[in-house]
């Protein structure tokens, strides 16, 4: 039998302006991870790929064709970044507006319309208007449309990761470690709050808040900016992240009554030993501390009420799973396994016999159903599967990987858990940040010299299941993965 997923259940696709829009002439911008991904040193020693965003699929002039595509294999939502550094390439800074501030931090930010008219002549009008035409070409096919106010990417002014290396964050532009760019954020999306709210259907102020702030300054060999080792900063950038979603949920229903959500990428955290329970749940709290601070106010166990009761709904990103052991050692108090989840061989088979991506991502579907349900018990919000993909780009593992997905999401649903759509990455081939384009996540293969478009056999198998809104009953032997004895 097949399994309905209900006609309400939105399938769609995403786009970010460093992976997607560049790629053509005229569709360039420069932020502070164009800087990241061109500088020398970074490619000499291997810490990025050599692949530059201005090279990419072209979205920002194909995006009528992507569209069609995306039409095609039947989704009907998408979610889309607003980039900070296209819209706002000149400082902000001069526009002066009332700040509330005390010991514990930003406490209000306060924006008026004629703050908005003063931003006005700092925009760039023409990409603006090319952001509006995007989002009414996909609502004019019927499809719903989310914008991400917050996708990694900062202009210069705010942040030179490069410069932040070589002379340190108290003498070159700092971004999220410096409490100014919680300002500057708020007035950002205070302004596209304004000028694009007619033609916005849901919001989310950033993506994935915590790989910002662990990436760039603890896990510093993972190709992130700035790349520098500092828990201080580390602890500023979450404080200031988490204040950032405050008050720019706040602007943000200055002119918009839509629901505002916030989206992180939460693994499956799994005990290896029964007495690596503890550890387990220490690292799915540290995992959602973005979440936690939005709904309860609790930042690090501290709680501030200002912080509380700032979201309307959850956008999960689900990729796999970690494999925990106790360690006293470590500053967390739990230690992450390699052989299973994100530790394993590109292409390769995990200590527990699943399949892995050509990132050595594990696949581990089951996961998803674990973090659904977690997510639902503890918060009681509606939930978007904002990310779910596979490296692959020989589309030999996406098929399986997709249904077996798809079936532990409906098994959530079926519980009670207010699962409303699934986007997944990603409709097209794109560039995978540090590891530029040689990760293939697409349901259709991108030629990166010609721009030329190509359906991989997946993308048919997903037009199956997004048109019907079901998964078929010839796809139902593909809902648990291949597994292998090792």
């Amino acid at each position: 039998m097949s399994i309905k997923l209900g006609k309400d259940f939105r399938f769609g696709f995403s786009i970010v302006g460093v992976q997607h829009e560049m790629g053509l002439p005229g569709s360039e911008f420069v932020s502070d991870w164009v800087l990241w991904l061109h500088d020398q040193e970074n490619i000499v020693s291997g810490l990025v790929s050599g692949d530059f965003p201005e090279n990419g699929p072209g979205y920002w002039h194909l995006y009528r064709q992507d569209h069609d595509i995306a039409e095609r294999l039947g989704m009907d939502a998408m979610w889309i970044t607003i980039e900070w550094a296209r819209i706002f390439p000149r400082p902000t800074t001069d526009v002066v507006v009332p700040i509330d501030r005390d010991s514990e931090g930003i406490k209000g930010v306060y924006i008026d319309v004629e703050h908005i008219e003063k931003l006005r002549s700092y925009a760039d009008r023409d990409a603006l208007r090319r952001y509006r035409e995007i989002i009414e070409d996909w609502k004019s096919r019927g499809g719903m449309v989310i914008v991400n106010l917050f996708h990694w990417s900062l202009p210069i002014w705010l942040h030179d990761p490069i410069k932040v290396r070589k002379l340190g964050v108290d003498r070159a532009p700092a971004g999220w470690v410096d409490e100014k760019t919680v300002v500057e954020y708020t007035k950002f999306v205070a302004f596209i709050a304004h000028e694009l709210g007619d033609v916005v259907d849901m919001w989310y102020t950033m993506n994935e808040p915590n790989v910002i702030a662990s990436l760039g300054y603890i896990q510093i060999q993972s190709g992130f900016p700035p790349g520098y080792l500092d828990i201080d900063c580390y602890k500023r950038v979450v404080k200031h992240l988490a204040e950032a979603h405050a008050r720019g949920y706040e602007a943000v229903k200055l002119f918009s009554k839509k629901p505002i959500g916030i989206v992180e990428s939460i693994a499956s955290w799994i005990p290896l030993r029964e007495g690596d329970r503890e550890a387990a749940e220490k690292g799915f709290r540290y995992n959602l501390w973005p979440i936690e601070v939005a709904v309860n106010g609790y930042l690090d166990d501290v709680y501030r009420d200002d912080l509380k009761g700032h979201l309307d709904w959850i956008g999960l990103n689900y990729y796999t799973r970690n494999v925990v052991v106790s360690d006293p050692r470590s500053l967390q108090g739990f230690r992450i396994l390699p052989g299973y989840g994100y530790g394993c061989t590109p292409r390769g088979i995990s200590i527990d016999g699943r399949p892995c991506s050509d990132f050595g991502w594990e696949i581990y579907p089951e996961g998803i159903y674990d973090v659904l349900k977690r997510l639902w018990d503890r918060y009681r919000l509606p939930i978007y599967v904002t990310e779910n993909g596979i490296a692959d780009a020989v589309d030999a593992l996406r098929p399986h990987f997709i249904v077996s997905h798809l079936y532990q999401i409906h098994r959530a649903r079926s519980e009670g858990v207010d699962v409303r759509g699934y986007f997944h990455w990603n409709l097209i081939d794109n560039l995978e940040w540090a590891q530029g384009y040689r990760m293939r996540f697409g349901l259709v293969h991108v030629d990166f010299e010609t721009k030329k478009r190509y359906l991989r056999p997946s993308a048919l198998l997903f037009r199956e299941i997004a048109s019907g809104k079901e998964i078929p009953d010839e796809f139902m032997h593909m809902v648990y993965p291949p597994r292998y004895r090792v």
